[in-house]
């Protein structure tokens, strides 16, 4: 794996992620000031990126192992970055991004849809009042 396409994509999802959920964020109490980068905390952005990305999912136990410091996990994948200030290097788009159908978050999505729009049996009805 090319650590530079990893790093690439990690910032890619989490700037795709931090516009499409700005709005709620901005005003969430993770914010923390790194090395004069207003940016949420190393482990806000930690936790994030290991549901949006299951290559770094597979890499943090090895990530860890070299070091528990999120912020230095964070600096050592290139996010010790402000946000705000890089979102104009994301492309704009007019609709939401889609999760790939084959992924294993996409595809949970879509059984609890699923799960959610299926009748209810009768043995699983509420008791009548």
């Amino acid at each position: 794996m090319n650590t530079e396409e990893l790093r690439r994509s990690l910032k890619a999802a989490w700037l795709t992620y931090y516009r499409e959920n700005r709005s709620w964020l901005i005003r969430l109490g993770v914010w923390v000031d790194s090395e004069g980068q207003r940016r949420p905390s190393s482990s806000f952005i930690l936790a994030t990126l290991s549901v949006l990305e299951p290559q770094l999912t597979q890499l943090l136990p090895l990530i860890v192992d070299l070091s528990s410091s999120p912020d230095r996990i964070v600096r050592a994948l290139g996010l010790n970055f402000n946000p705000d200030k890089m979102l104009d290097q994301l492309p704009q788009s007019d609709s939401p991004l889609m999760l790939p159908s084959g992924t294993a978050v996409a595809m949970k999505v879509s059984e609890a849809i699923e799960d959610d729009c299926r009748p209810l049996r009768k043995d699983e009805l509420p008791p009548r009042p």
